[in-house]
This record gives C-alpha cells, sequence and structure tokens, in this order.
C-alpha cells in the first residue's frame, strides 16, 4: 500500500472517530476523547474498520460489528458490563442484534461515513 493510501484511510478514519465522537456526546457519553489524544489501541481498531470497509464495500452495519469484535478478540478484549479499558472489558461484546439501538447507531454511522469519503 502507497504512503499516500495510508494517509488517506488514516484521514478517514479520522473523520469516523470524530463523528462517533460527537455521536455520543449527543447521547451524554463523554469519554470518547479527540482523534489526536485517543490511545494507539483506539485509533488503530478505528483504521482496520476503514480497511474493512474499504476491501468490503457490500458489508452490512451487522458485518461491521463482526469484523470490531474479531478485533476485539484477536487484541484480548471480552464481555465485561462496563467499559474497562484496563482490564480490557466491554458490553458491546455481543451480537449486532443485542446491542442497543444507540450502539447499532455507531456501526451505521461509522460504515456511512467510510463509503461517503472513500472516493
Amino acid at each position: 500500500m502507497t504512503r499516500e493510501e495510508e494517509l488517506k484511510i488514516a484521514r478517514i478514519a479520522q473523520v469516523c472517530h470524530e463523528a462517533i465522537r460527537a455521536l455520543c456526546a449527543s447521547l451524554g457519553d463523554l469519554s470518547l476523547a479527540p482523534w489526536s489524544e485517543a490511545p494507539e489501541w483506539q485509533r488503530l481498531t478505528t483504521i482496520d474498520g476503514v480497511r474493512f470497509h474499504l476491501t468490503n464495500p457490500d458489508a452490512t452495519d451487522a458485518t461491521t460489528h463482526e469484523n470490531w469484535l474479531r478485533d476485539k478478540e484477536r487484541t484480548g478484549w471480552r464481555y465485561g458490563p462496563v467499559k474497562d479499558e484496563k482490564r480490557k472489558e466491554h458490553p458491546c461484546i455481543v451480537s449486532f442484534d443485542q446491542l442497543p439501538p444507540a450502539e447499532q447507531a455507531k456501526d451505521r454511522l461509522f460504515r456511512a461515513v467510510v463509503h461517503a469519503l472513500r472516493e
């Protein structure tokens, strides 16, 4: 992959992150840091999601979440009732259909942003 392609993916990932952060803030969740302050693991997860959608343009909202789940499992995360970065626990480590509507909206938004910016 060229440097230019890597930069494009990083720019799309930043927009995705900030869109999700704005959605979270609108729901009263202010826990997501700006892209420039986000931990590396979080930025890498977002970049992975962008790559996934660029190579799988027909992926659904549910497969967006499945890709996120694979990334979490690969990096040692497991289900927990509350997000805990130190223990690597997350309440969204469930199937897409078990997610609350607000969490499903994140997958929809992420997918839409990647598709809007892919060209």
